[in-house]
């Protein structure tokens, strides 16, 4: 998913080079997931002048403008990914702080049900399941 100039003023962003920088590096990079620091890191490895407090307050319009979303995981740990409008819950690894996705649709519906029965009108949601990946438990036994 490539975001355009015309679809960062349909959001009412003017589309500058530091927005489009870190559009670029967000829509290029093998994770979804990045923290404000990662993107940095990566503008400044390709000698781009782009500030952290600069990628700080984009990723803030970003947000506001529906474009990313921000997930606060466990120990502070804040990453952005890019909003592509399919809903997907998380799993962490506690270790080594991979992230990966999956759907579940009795999850889904499981919360749905749940909502209902507490006489809540469901909005939004998130799950995050922490726990240590494969290959952290490999390292754990193999040491």
């Amino acid at each position: 998913m490539s975001i355009s100039s015309n679809e960062l003023r349909a959001v009412g962003l003017k589309s500058t080079l530091p927005r489009r920088k870190i559009l670029e590096v967000m829509e290029s990079r093998g994770t979804r997931h990045m923290s404000a620091e990662d993107i940095y890191r990566h503008l400044l490895e390709s000698e781009e002048d782009v500030g952290l407090a600069t990628v700080y307050r984009v990723l803030t319009q970003f947000e506001a403008a529906g474009l990313v979303a921000k997930h606060n995981f466990e120990g502070g740990h804040s990453v952005y990914e890019l909003n592509q409008g399919e809903h997907h819950d998380h799993i962490l690894c506690v270790k080594c702080g991979k992230v990966e996705e999956f759907v579940d649709e009795i999850i889904e519906q499981r919360q749905h049900d749940i909502a209902k029965k507490t006489g809540y009108a469901m909005t939004d949601h998130c799950l995050y399941i922490y726990g240590i990946c494969a290959d952290c438990q490999k390292e754990e036994g193999g040491s």
